[in-house]
């Protein structure tokens, strides 16, 4: 059930006790004084559930995102789990608080009298319907260096991605509480010993997306110098909406509206129903890869746009600044469809043009059958879709959903001069990873490497004591990889003992391979890659703005 929109402002104290001197600080932001507590780890402040925006309700709630309140007290910043309104499969079995005002910030900060600290900003994942900024820890990645991460919660499906391109909903509000909480970080986090001038900005899956589509929006400039995309990137089927008034109709018949075609109606209906029945179900099990409610190209309506033309125009102009990037996804992230198996093995068989991603399209029927029919024998030759041939399945899906958006990114954005572009495979699996059906194989999921560079949001998950020591070697070196980045740019710094790891070109190599090695690797998945190349270099359908019918 969700709680009212409600925030307890610095005037509304909250109870914990006697905490001494030492325990706790007092750090002074535009918008008042704010108290945080270290950890129980001993080495980290952390002030959590800082509001860095105020979310609009009510008819408004599709708008960008307004100013945060002030206070004049200490803003008792203590962990009180909020999280955006989302349908349960992001929150199950936790103790959270799900309210529609949420826009909140967590800042980690190590002990240390040091200023001008890098800073992280992480953007969490979840297909832009699902999850929270406090889901995943960073202390360790802290511990690896003096940095300050920032995690924080951005609204969600239909209440952050609904896109009719009207004053009542012009789309982005999700990511543009993303952009506000980037302004949050420049104008305040100096205060907390930051840099404010040197901000990286990473996240994984939708996260991933995200802060690829950041670094294109000219609403980001000076926010940020340095960027980390896993498993994700602005080219991907679901990071941007291909039909978002199509999108919204299709959503609009399922909740029962009437006069879907009338653009006036159909946003009427959306800011008088209750925020309940807006969060979807069922939005993992998309056969066509994509995400109906995600961050959209807008229509110029005369209100600040964060995105006003497709990420393949904006990449291939080249017109957005150059700065270093990681790039990288898992060798397996197909297996992110594996529970769907069973239940679509036969209709790829009978219709595979039914699983062929949303952003492709046909000129006609014919002819978007005759592409399925080279997909699918491209990845299965003359063998059905069967437990024999799951490792090809997983593959597709690996590729149309993750690798060939990623690794095409690559090639523009090297291709447009930047040679601080750095590529890399995660494959890296444990005896404890559950074999993959019909197979006597393991392999690496998507988002696999999020447990190589972050904690679990419990002690159980965030504890390392007993992990093997070949996973105990790539926590070690990713870590280190990753916090070298945040901290120079380079992953491998000169005289680094760590293994060499140059730039890629447009030819996307080298990359770095983290498996039961980490070494330097060529081209990644050059075959795979030529031929979706071919395939979308003829039928990318590229995403559009939301223009109001005639």
């Amino acid at each position: 059930m969700l709680i009212k929109t409600f925030f307890v402002i610095a005037s509304v104290v909250y109870v914990l006790g006697h905490h001494d001197g030492d325990l706790s600080r007092i750090v002074h932001t535009d918008q008042g004084p704010v108290r945080g507590y270290k950890d129980d780890t001993g080495d980290i402040f952390v002030f959590y559930n800082i509001p860095y925006a105020t979310t609009p309700t009510g008819v408004d709630r599709y708008k960008a995102p307004l100013p945060p309140p002030t206070w004049s007290e200490p803003f008792e910043a203590v962990n009180r789990d909020i999280v955006c309104p989302q349908h349960d499969a992001g929150i199950s079995g936790l103790n959270v608080k799900m309210q529609e005002d949420c826009l909140i910030a967590n800042i980690h900060v190590p002990v240390t009298d040091e200023k001008n600290l890098p800073v992280l900003v992480y953007v969490h994942g979840g297909a832009f319907q699902i999850g929270y900024g406090n889901k995943l820890s960073p202390k360790k990645l802290i511990q690896t260096k003096n940095l300050i991460v920032v995690t924080f919660n951005y609204r969600l499906g239909i209440h952050g991605f609904l896109c009719l391109g009207t004053e009542d909903a012009p789309g982005n509000a999700g990511i543009k509480d993303q952009v506000a909480l980037l302004r949050w970080v420049n104008r305040n986090i100096a205060s907390f010993g930051g840099n404010p001038n040197d901000v990286t900005i990473a996240g994984c899956s939708a996260g991933s997306s995200s802060v690829d589509l950041l670094m294109l929006s000219d609403t980001t400039k000076g926010l940020f110098n340095k960027v980390i995309a896993g498993s994700g990137a602005s080219l991907s089927g679901f990071s941007v909406q291909i039909d978002p008034l199509g999108s919204a109709q299709e959503q609009g018949l399922v909740l029962n509206f009437t006069n879907v075609e009338d653009i006036a109606a159909l946003g009427e209906s959306y800011k008088n129903i209750p925020i309940e029945k807006l969060l979807l179900t069922n939005f993992r099990n998309r056969k066509h890869s994509g995400v109906e409610f995600a961050p959209c190209v807008e229509r110029d309506i005369g209100q600040e746009m964060f995105l006003k033309e497709a990420p393949i125009d904006i990449l291939k102009k080249g017109d957005y600044p150059k700065m270093p990037i990681i790039y990288g996804f898992t060798s397996m992230e197909g297996l992110i469809r594996r529970p769907f198996f069973e239940e679509w093995k036969d209709e790829m068989n009978e219709k595979f043009s039914n699983f062929l991603s949303i952003d492709l399209q046909f000129d006609n029927e014919q002819e978007r059958e005759e592409v399925a029919a080279k997909i699918k024998q491209f990845y299965f030759g003359d063998a059905e879709v069967s437990g024999d041939t799951i490792l090809n399945f997983i593959n597709y899906f690996t590729d149309v959903m993750f690798s060939y958006s990623m690794l095409w990114s690559v090639q523009l954005h090297t291709r447009n001069g930047n040679d601080q572009v750095y590529l890399y495979e995660y494959s890296y699996v444990d005896d404890d990873v559950p074999i993959i059906p019909y197979t006597n194989v393991r392999g690496a999921e998507h988002c696999a490497q999020n447990n190589a560079l972050l904690d679990g949001r419990s002690s159980t998950l965030s504890d390392e004591t007993n992990i093997s020591d070949g996973f105990r070697a790539i926590k070690k070196i990713m870590r280190e990889m990753w916090s070298n980045f945040i901290t120079t740019g380079q992953p491998v710094p000169a005289n680094s003992s760590l293994p060499s790891w140059p730039p890629a070109n447009e030819y996307r190599t080298p990359h770095m391979s983290f498996g039961f090695n980490v070494e330097l690797k060529g081209i990644l998945l050059e075959p795979r890659f030529r031929f979706w190349d071919e395939i979308y270099d003829k039928h990318y359908r590229t995403p559009k703005s939301p223009a109001i019918p005639n």
